[in-house]
């Protein structure tokens, strides 16, 4: 029938809309983390006891196939995470991917994220930004994707378990500079909801004092766009690459991709000629 996706609390339990109340009661079955956490939910908003099924990271893909039947047999499959959009960091992607696959109808009941939460509360700029989720926890696989941040233009995302926020915070500084801008943010909506705004260097320096408990959304600035170059700045750059040995049309490539700007502005500067 329907597999419907229900955010939940990210921690104050009013925060549970009426539209999720009664997805939650109509289901034939939740999927959910952890069956004692989602049953107390349910237990604060008056649902009565529904059958839960533990859905987590570890069994998700083997969940897949009796998914699909509870579907084919016309039952309502609602499936939440512990906290926030399920999907987001969470389970239910590829449940949702193969429901679609199948041609069944997937349905969103939106509700809190705490991705969201901290960055409109940050006060860095919200009109572009981009969703990182937890970075991996080590290897070229961490060191490629902060390199990658280094140059990354719009606001950045990130989510962090409190016994690494120090290690995050300490590479962040390293690979981006420590004078980027960063808010902490940590028990968002509950009654010691906290944020803190500063450069990364500044948050390094209070690393002692970072309350080791609850997780961490962490909202990094990004990086400057780079300075427009003039056109006496371009030509030298290309000529300054000819004489070292580069051909015209190489040079012209390298720089136009150095500074962002067109290859045929690029070629009728250093060549006088129209590309």
């Amino acid at each position: 029938m329907t597999l419907v996706l229900v955010g939940t609390p990210i921690g104050n339990l009013e925060d549970l809309p009426p539209r999720a109340v009664r997805t939650l009661a109509e289901a034939d079955v939740v999927l959910c983390e952890d069956t004692r956490r989602t049953g107390r939910l349910l237990q604060a908003a008056g649902v009565s006891a529904k059958k839960l099924i533990a859905v987590h990271d570890h069994n998700e893909a083997g969940q897949i196939g009796m998914v699909l039947d509870r579907l084919r047999n016309g039952e309502l499959v609602a499936v939440v995470s512990d906290a926030g959009m399920p999907g987001l960091s969470d389970p239910g992607e590829r449940l949702v991917r193969a429901a679609a696959d199948e041609g069944f109808e997937v349905q969103v009941v939106p509700g809190p994220s705490a991705a969201v939460t901290g960055l409109v509360a940050s006060g860095l700029p919200t009109g572009r930004f981009v969703f990182e989720g937890f970075l991996p926890r080590s290897g070229s696989g961490r060191t490629e994707r902060l390199a990658a941040l280094a140059d990354e233009r719009r606001t950045m995302v990130l989510y962090e378990a409190p016994h690494r926020i120090v290690r995050t915070l300490t590479d962040l500084a390293s690979a981006l500079g420590g004078d980027r801008r960063v808010a902490l943010a940590r028990e968002l909506t509950k009654l010691h909801e906290e944020t803190w705004r500063g450069t990364l260097a500044e948050a390094l320096v209070r690393a002692g004092d970072i309350e080791p408990r609850g997780e961490y959304v962490v909202v990094v600035d990004g990086a400057d766009a780079p300075p427009v170059a003039g056109d006496d700045e371009l030509a030298a750059a290309v000529a300054r690459l000819v004489s070292e040995g580069c051909s015209t049309r190489d040079a012209v490539a390298e720089v136009a991709n150095v500074y962002g700007v067109p290859k045929r502005r690029v070629y009728e500067l250093a060549t006088g000629r129209p590309a």
